[in-house]
């Protein structure tokens, strides 16, 4: 069985080794170009009068210092990306160590209204997402809350196999996470998307050949002044007013769209990275395959065309320079040609970036299911099968539980079957509930569980757990139970789901409790449901002896010299074993 923590400690320390290396020779670049600079400087000045020497000199020394500027810029590149890598290997082995709670939590993801997200910690602190996401772009991470959060059960094999596949390719993984990490970028894509749609182009077809003319037509009168073919030298200051004449009818709109695409420069390089990536790299899988395919664009490659749009916006982001601005727009007519460009790609490619970014934030998230899946090769993709028994798992554990304390469990639960499990506190009922919650979510994602074998049979989930009150909404605790029970009801009566529920009813008496809760489950019974019900209340039991659907299960507590002990495992029966009297009377509560 592969370590996967042996890999990000010798990766950690190689990407180290190669940054200093690369640093050291950044450093003896800084120091070349310094010489290169003075030398140039002193020779100029020493040859000053004998000038054809001079000038050879300056070009020499300028070619130099912009190749050692070029190897630096370069090699500062290499520098950062492993730098990025060192990063990611490091954190990898410190969240192995359970160190992981200074993540991003996902809590703005959190929804009391979904089916699951709010009851089996999903998101929060300690959470799944903020354990396993590993996503660099804001967009990647949505995509992969999205896949956590649609409860859907078709294709699962085909995710399956698509993150076996990236689970493999860890190197191609880091380097995609790194080289995204080398690009800080600050306008969603959303923004962007709806830019590209709603610009409105203003340039005139025409403008794809005037500045090249007028750029011709200018180097002619520079030559034809420098010559003496022609005296007037004032006319090219005429035609320098000329070309800003020109370049001011369109400069309002120039204006705007220099500012849109100020925005934008840092994504598309980012992008074009990214895609790059994705499409010099083979993939087997079917959906991995597709989703290469989709970013194919004739006979160029998306990268090249998001890389010839990042130049384009790099040049018009040039005009910033006031020399620039003026001589360059005023014999040249640059912005009006970096205009062109950009509104040229827009028409021609607006309508496939929507394309392009789905696929780039696809394999953001996908990477964080393939490096989940690599982490844990004592895990098991379950075995997807069309009937029998929705659930069968041996040594089911919770995912996020240490594995030399974790507490597993055999767990078959069949078509239209509920489980009433009950158990003393602390005893592990709610994180039974979870592991089984979590089982069926990792399994409809495609992730590998945390099992020794599983078989499962798709299944949508829904729950209730954490019922709360609402203060905004003027609902009580018990209404906002009520609701959540109805949705419950309401969404079964539409098509299958795994019902799991923790001690429903909790804002009314004892009583009320109990008869409500015993008529909930026999509903639920007779609509052919499937799941599993926590309860402190025995009588709820009672409903195994009528109904054969309903089996009882419990998990145990045992005072033993005085101290109270849990075995965590899963039994049938009922539990007789209750400890809240215990527990008050041993904190002197009592």
């Amino acid at each position: 069985m592969k370590n996967p923590l042996e890999y990000y400690k010798v990766h950690s320390k190689a990407y180290e080794a190669e940054a200093k290396k690369l640093y050291k020779q950044m450093t003896t670049l800084s120091t070349l170009r310094l010489l290169v600079f003075l030398g140039t400087g002193f020779g100029v000045y020493m040859f000053f009068k004998q000038w054809q020497i001079a000038i050879s000199i300056g070009v020499l020394g300028v070619v130099l210092f912009i190749y050692l500027l070029s190897k630096y810029t370069n090699f500062k590149r290499k520098h950062s990306f492993n730098k990025a890598l060192v990063h990611i290997n490091e954190e990898e082995i410190k969240i192995a160590s359970g160190d992981f709670h200074d993540r991003d939590e996902g809590l703005q993801f959190q929804d009391s209204s979904h089916f699951y997200s709010l009851d089996i910690d999903l998101f929060g602190r300690g959470s799944f997402f903020q354990f396993m996401n590993r996503t660099t772009i804001n967009e990647g991470t949505h995509t992969l809350v999205n896949a956590l959060k649609a409860n859907n059960i078709n294709d699962i094999e085909k995710r399956q196999e698509a993150i076996k596949e990236l689970s493999l390719k860890i190197e191609w993984r880091q380097y995609y996470s790194a080289n995204s990490n080398l690009v800080v970028v600050e306008t969603p894509t959303k923004h962007i998307l709806t830019w590209l749609q709603n610009h409105k182009l203003f340039l005139p077809k025409g403008m794809s050949w005037i500045p090249m003319v007028f750029t011709l037509f200018s180097i002619t009168l520079f030559l034809l002044i420098v010559f003496g073919v022609v005296e007037h030298q004032t006319l090219i200051g005429y035609w320098l007013l000329l070309g800003l004449g020109i370049t001011g009818r369109y400069l309002k709109k120039i204006n705007v769209l220099a500012s849109n695409t100020d925005k934008i420069r840092d994504t598309f390089r980012q992008y074009a990275s990214l895609l790059d990536l994705i499409e010099n790299e083979t993939f087997s899988s079917k959906l991995l395959k597709e989703k290469q395919k989709q970013i194919q664009s004739g006979d160029k490659k998306a990268s090249d065309i998001f890389k010839a749009f990042s130049k384009a916006l790099d040049a018009l982001d040039n005009r910033n320079n006031l020399i620039g601005a003026i001589f360059g727009n005023g014999y040249f007519l640059t912005d009006i040609k970096n205009s062109y460009q950009i509104e040229k790609w827009i028409e021609q490619y607006g309508n496939k970036v929507s394309d392009w970014f789905e696929v780039v934030s696809f394999f953001d998230a996908y990477n964080s299911l393939g490096n989940y899946a690599y982490n844990h090769p004592d895990f098991v993709f379950p075995e997807i099968v069309n009937n029998g028994s929705v659930i069968k798992a041996e040594h089911l554990g919770h995912p996020l539980l240490n594995k030399e304390k974790r507490v597993d469990s055999h767990v078959t639960i069949e078509d239209e079957q509920f489980f009433i499990v009950t158990g003393a506190n602390m005893a592990g009922k709610s994180t039974f509930l979870r592991t089984v919650s979590l089982h069926i979510v990792m399994a409809n994602v495609g992730l590998p569980i945390c099992a020794k074998s599983s078989k499962y049979s798709p299944v949508k989930l829904i729950t209730s757990m954490r019922t709360s009150d609402s203060l905004t909404d003027d609902s009580s605790y018990f209404f906002s139970e009520l609701k959540r029970l109805k949705f419950i009801v309401d969404a079964i009566q539409k098509e299958p789901y795994f019902i799991v529920l923790d001690e429903i009813l909790k804002g009314t008496n004892s009583t009320d409790k109990a008869i409500g809760s015993r008529k909930f489950v026999e509903k639920l019974v007779a609509s052919n449901a499937t799941g599993i019900i926590a309860t402190h209340d025995l009588s709820l039991c009672e409903i195994e002896k009528e109904l054969d659907e309903v089996k009882n299960y419990y998990f145990d507590a045992e005072i033993i010299k005085d101290e109270l002990h849990f075995d965590y495992t899963l039994k049938a029966g009922i539990c007789q074993n209750m400890n809240a009297s215990f527990l008050l009377k041993k904190m002197d509560i009592v």
